[in-house]
């Protein structure tokens, strides 16, 4: 019998498409067996999560790996190996039933309808499993877009019915490899015209904001994905209901994560991978209870929850599944004796306290304290502003705050007597490293000054000044914190050279790694580099208010004493040249497919800050070094210090101080001061030359084919051997077609005339286009050695003597 049953396990593992989208009284699934919707788009049957030794019934993608599902019929029953021998979805007594040979009903459409021979149960393209008594029988008997999961699929609406007075919930997994229902839920209030998070159905811990017509009030992020999407709500007499429908052929879902958090994902083809948008909350510390009980949750630790000192998880097993919701128990039991417990209470500074507290009367902090270890079933007590408050259930939601969140409260939870022993040992430990790191940090803070001042110094700031002059003319609140130099001289271990990852115009990069395990790349203005205080504050608020997956995010600042630094997530690929450019075994690991993506990637960035960001940002020093490549080769755009914000309806300015790279910089603004949108096209289509190519644009100087790669570019295309631009290494891997498209592209972005240069959004088009035409180039600028010599690129840059335009140019070099 167990040979049996093994051999048909693994006979499930094969999923066997029936090749039709519908179940029908004379047709029904069991085993193996799927159907899938007619675009192919979504397939059902019978699944097992993870290393999980349960079945369900359930919809997922159908071409999407790793298996992505959508909806779960059976959440709250699953099948046993020995159920799915004889397991069956079919078509029973008027309803949809999943039924096994002994009869026992694991799931049911469960409505009252008359049997008819013509009940029929499709898969739409959309993903919604239909029953309904006909093909075109409207409305359907029972839909499961009214009966969701974990996802809000686009087209399924999420409403309260008006006449049931019923909302439906959607509500997360348990864990990542057992569907039944966990302790999150997503809720309309339909009041407010919102969506409310709540944690084990009842305690409210985030909320979207009211519905403003366009957007969540609490999520200013949807509008940046607002082209790929279309939000409504409708209000009737019969219900109000939030729809959103996707345009093209987008994968768009909106999932309630295990962790207690929406998390906004689109699948993005290329890649082949699920890309995170946006999550709500923010962060997984923000969700009510996301730790369990008498645990604390830290947002910069390497793994967020952790059981409080003296405890240990319920279930190691489900701790590994992400699964908190079990929260700790006790390693050791308390002792009580006559009314008293043994033991004693470890201090937890700088956190926020547990929900459910009972305050009790006290007159000092010492009376608080004897109170709790005189009650048995006290775990915990705090003493602020002369209010005792003792916890005598579970702790839940106890957070620990970080020292830029500032405030905090302390809480002194109770511990067995051996676990305190334990815990004072730890602290003349922990107090022995303090000591030393201070010592540490004392000295690095010394050095630190004294390097800042050789040279020319940058202005000293106090803190208090720092932050003024940070805020002046910005009364918007900046969305990243302020990090203490401390902080940072710890992580990157007083800025050692075995830290540092490069140099870039502006000062040194080094790798830091903060207490929690976090890495981080920080920026260092270096005292004798052109950067001021200006652009420093223009980087810190510009990209504080930008979000975008191909621009580098920002995560603090810190400016004190001589120093100011930026704080970046850390890309463990660094910058694109050294693919490209510097090191032959990265360049020919860079296969055809991946710098397709990459181009496009810096497309879709460049056009976030042209059109769809609620500012219009001009970047003004677009260049390979500063495009910075995630752990998945992801292109992201980084260095905004040269940046300008433009309004809304304009797309050009001037300058009289033009700062910028050699090689990259339009014409018109080398030359007048006159940048633009049309000044960043310029210098992406130079780019996405070098990134076809692998050569540079200034490598050409003592070449005799032409004065740079825009003239090199320009006559191979001249002569229809545009192909032959490729870099060798590209030879085996290239797509013709993509590549003379992006050629096209590049060569277009670099005519001379800027009115002649495409928009971002058409750039972005015609490289996701397969069919779209492209227009033949003009010549490109600066092919004929008019403006530029490569003898002083300085001097020959430079604008007639009547012009006022002060030019800073920088020089790419290898790093």
């Amino acid at each position: 019998m167990h040979f049996f049953v093994l051999l048909f396990v693994i006979l499930l593992c094969i999923h066997q498409s029936l090749g039709i989208d519908m179940i029908s009284v004379n047709h029904s699934i069991f085993g193996n067996q799927t159907i899938i919707s007619s675009g192919e788009n979504f397939e059902l049957g019978f699944f097992k999560p993870g290393t999980s030794k349960k079945y369900y019934l359930g919809i997922w993608y159908r071409n999407v790996i790793p298996q992505t599902v959508v909806w779960v019929a059976n959440r709250e029953k699953p099948l046993s190996a020995t159920d799915m021998m004889s397991a069956e979805l079919k078509v029973l007594d008027g309803n949809l039933v999943l039924i096994t040979e002994s009869k026992s009903l694991f799931w049911s459409t469960n409505i009252s309808s008359t049997s008819s021979n013509s009940l029929v149960a499709t898969i739409s393209d959309d993903g919604n499993l239909i029953f309904s008594d006909g093909l075109n029988s409207t409305p359907p008997l029972w839909q499961s877009f009214d009966h969701p999961t974990d996802t809000w699929l686009p087209n399924a609406k999420t409403k309260y019915d008006k006449r049931s007075n019923t909302t439906k919930k959607i509500i997360s997994w348990k864990n990542s490899e057992d569907p039944s229902p966990g302790f999150f839920s997503v809720e309309m209030d339909q009041s407010n015209r919102q969506f409310l998070l709540k944690w084990n159905r009842t305690e409210m811990y985030s909320a979207t904001g009211p519905w403003n017509g366009r957007i969540f009030s609490l999520m200013p992020e949807m509008s940046l994905n607002s082209q790929r999407y279309n939000f409504s709500y409708v209000d009737n007499e019969n219900e109000s209901y939030f729809m959103y429908s996707v345009s093209n052929s987008h994968k768009i879902r909106l999932t309630l994560d295990v962790s207690g958090q929406i998390r906004h994902l689109i699948w993005v083809e290329t890649l082949m991978e699920w890309q995170l948008f946006t999550t709500q909350p923010r962060q997984p510390c923000e969700v009510y209870a996301s730790c369990g009980a008498f645990s604390i949750c830290n947002k910069e630790s390497a793994s967020f929850c952790n059981c409080l000192t003296g405890f240990t998880p319920r279930s190691d097993a489900e701790w590994d599944l992400n699964d908190h919701s079990g929260g700790c128990v006790r390693r050791l039991s308390l002792q009580c004796v006559a009314g008293k417990t043994k033991g004693g209470f470890l201090r937890n500074s700088k956190v926020t306290l547990p929900e459910h507290s009972q305050t009790v009367t006290a007159s000092s902090a010492e009376e608080c304290h004897s109170i709790c270890l005189n009650d048995c079933s006290c775990n915990a007590y705090a003493y602020d502003t002369s209010v005792c408050s003792i916890w005598n259930d579970e702790l839940l939601n106890l957070r620990k705050l970080s020292p830029e969140d500032g405030g905090g409260s302390v809480i002194y939870t109770r511990l067995n007597a051996l676990d305190q022993a334990l815990g004072e040992v730890l602290a003349v430990v922990a107090l022995c490293s303090f000591s030393y790191i201070y010592y540490r940090r004392k000295m690095a803070k010394r050095k630190a000054n004294q390097q800042s001042t050789e040279g020319n110094p940058v202005p000293h700031w106090t803190e208090r000044e720092a932050q003024n002059l940070i805020y002046e003319n910005d009364k918007q609140d900046i969305a990243v914190p302020f990090f203490r130099l401390e902080k940072i001289l710890a992580a990157t271990d007083n800025f050692s050279d075995a830290q540092k990852l490069g140099q870039g115009g502006f000062g040194p990069v080094y790798k830091g790694i903060f207490s929690g395990g976090q890495e981080i790349a920080v920026k260092r203005l270096s005292s004798q580099s052109r950067q001021g205080i200006g652009e420093f504050r223009n980087e810190v608020i510009l990209i504080s208010k930008l979000q975008h997956r191909n621009l580098v995010r920002l995560l603090g600042y810190c400016i004190t004493g001589y120093e100011q630094i930026l704080l970046y997530e850390y890309m463990p690929n660094k910058s694109l040249d050294t693919f490209i450019f510097e090191d032959q075994t990265l360049s020919k690991s860079l296969k055809w497919k991946k710098r397709f993506d990459i181009i496009s990637g810096i497309s879709r960035g460049l056009l976030y800050l042209h059109e769809d960001s609620r500012l219009r940002i001009i970047h003004r020093d677009l260049k390979t070094s500063n495009i910075l490549l995630d752990q998945e080769m992801n292109p992201k755009i980084s260095d905004f210090g040269l940046a300008r914000i433009v309004e809304e309806k304009t797309t050009e300015a001037n300058t009289k101080k033009v700062v910028g790279t050699y090689g990259y910089m339009s014409p018109e603004y080398a030359l007048e001061g006159l940048f633009s949108i049309k000044s960043d096209v310029f210098s992406l289509g130079v780019v996405i030359l070098e990134i076809i190519t692998g050569r540079r644009n200034t490598g050409f100087y003592q070449s005799k084919e032409a004065s740079n790669l825009l003239g090199y570019a320009w006559n191979f295309w001249k002569e229809e051997r545009a192909l032959h631009l490729l870099d060798h290494s590209l030879l085996e891997s290239c797509n013709p077609k993509e590549a003379m498209k992006c050629i096209n592209v590049g060569l277009l972005c670099v005519q001379e005339d800027p009115g002649d240069r495409p928009t971002m959004s058409n750039v972005v088009m015609m490289l996701r286009s397969e069919s779209m035409p492209i227009p033949k180039p003009n010549q490109p600028a600066f092919v004929s050695r008019k403006y530029v010599s490569n003898v002083s690129p300085a001097l020959s840059a430079k604008p007639h003597s009547s012009s006022k335009v002060e030019l800073t140019i920088t020089m790419e070099e290898g790093r």
